[in-house]
């Protein structure tokens, strides 16, 4: 399969499970623990992200919190790249640099050990879905503030309906969004 691929996205979107009205009445929750389970449709993810993530010249993959840890880690270690998770506040030890960011009702905050990015490191952010782009936009801000450069963001798959990719452009200064399967 290639990057991209007809062939790829059917494979990946087979393997995601709608449930509706969860967490709440009203949702369709998109539920990627069966493309996990599936040892062809996982390992296409990761080859199809590793290969992103040396195109983009990445020395690290930053996977958020918590699906984007799950498949960023395979990928780092496929590309050969370092991993650093982005954790919500108050859940690493040590030095961290922190980012609030607003959300639809309310307010987050995001987290990175200190010494995790240099201003070296070219830096590939891996999650599952791209909704409303505030935990992505904080991660980029982040980044940048450890002094490191953004070589993009890759996400499994995009809601169309919310505005996430809206609020992620400004932030992402001409870095590319790589988005495989957008519903």
């Amino acid at each position: 399969m290639t990057p991209y691929s007809d062939e790829l996205r059917s494979l990946l979107l087979s393997r995601i499970r709608d449930v509706p009205d969860y967490p709440k009445p009203g949702v369709l929750f998109k539920d990627i623990t069966p493309l996990l389970a599936d040892p062809e449709a996982f390992g296409a993810l990761t080859d199809v992200l590793a290969e992103l993530c040396r195109e983009r010249g990445a020395t690290k993959v930053v996977g958020l919190e918590a699906r984007g840890f799950i498949l960023a880690a395979p990928v780092a270690v496929r590309a050969g790249v370092g991993f650093v998770p982005v954790r919500k506040a108050g859940k690493l030890p040590g030095a961290t640099l922190s980012q609030a960011y607003e959300l639809e009702y309310g307010s987050a905050e995001i987290e990175i050990h200190a010494e995790d990015l240099t201003p070296e490191d070219r830096v590939l952010v891996i999650d599952d879905v791209l909704a409303t782009g505030g935990t992505a936009e904080a991660s980029l801000r982040l980044i940048r503030r450890s002094g490191a450069r953004v070589a993009g963001v890759a996400v499994l798959m995009e809601l169309s309906f919310l505005p996430g990719r809206i609020r992620l452009e400004p932030t992402l200064e001409g870095a590319p969004l790589d988005v495989l399967i957008t519903v």
